[in-house]
């Protein structure tokens, strides 16, 4: 079974919302039998690179609220992601554009490393001091390598603004035409969607029932080959003589 998660790193839901879909997915007794592939979003996609500011101000200008409610927002979040184990700045983050980051992440799936970048990406941008945004590259290529990645390879793709950006854009393309029109989504076997930052409880629950509903396969034989060769535990059957 596949489960694709559309999210952004930008996103403090998806953060917490990662952490609990992944303690759900722990428990699940078919755990082993689950393919988790993370999709693309940016939920600021028009934003200019070196378009930056803080995260309160962002905040404030996009919803309309005082700089208090947005920092009262923040403090909630911090406590919500403290309940998953998750370290969260409440004070002092910085907003910007997420398109290479997630043009990492698709090099980093080509390499088997996808979730290992993404968690790098979340933590720094959600617990250290330290911007992703300003000076992105230096410190991206720094992530990549704590990922596992081969820290030049990763600057080769940092350097090429074309690199994976297709890819990323599909991602965002399909999000649209699932229905998806925020973060995180979960999509389980193209079947079921579950929408935001749900408790655990929720995930394993659609685990369950995507897995329990997975149609039987069907073998095709063709007539008169039923009895056709083929290995097994026992040893391999050895053609005999006709």
């Amino acid at each position: 079974m596949r489960v694709e998660i559309w999210s952004d790193i930008a996103c403090p839901w998806c953060y917490v919302g990662k952490a609990r879909f992944e303690k759900a997915l722990a428990a699940f007794p078919h755990r082993d039998g689950v393919e988790v592939v993370h999709r693309s979003f940016e939920l600021d996609p028009g934003r200019a690179k070196d378009d930056i500011q803080p995260v309160l101000t962002m905040l404030s200008k996009k919803y309309g609220m005082s700089e208090a409610q947005a920092q009262a927002g923040e403090h909630n979040l911090r406590e919500q992601a403290a309940a998953e184990g998750l370290a969260y700045r409440a004070e002092g983050r910085d907003h910007g554009n997420t398109f290479d980051m997630h043009r990492l992440l698709h090099f980093a799936k080509e390499q088997g490393l996808q979730s290992e970048l993404l968690q790098a990406f979340y933590r720094a941008n959600f617990a250290e001091e330290r911007s992703v945004y300003a000076d992105a590259d230096g410190y991206l290529v720094e992530l990549a390598v704590e990922a596992g990645l081969d820290g030049e390879a990763a600057r080769k793709v940092l350097a090429d603004s074309d690199a994976y950006a297709d890819a990323v854009r599909a991602d965002e393309r399909e999000a649209a035409e699932l229905g998806a029109n925020g973060v995180p989504f979960f999509v389980l076997d193209r079947k079921y969607g579950v929408s935001g930052a749900q408790p655990s409880e929720v995930f394993e629950k659609a685990l369950a029932q995507a897995w329990g509903e997975r149609p039987p396969l069907k073998l095709v034989v063709a007539e008169g080959a039923e009895g056709a060769e083929a290995c097994g535990p026992d040893g391999c059957a050895v053609p005999q003589e006709r």
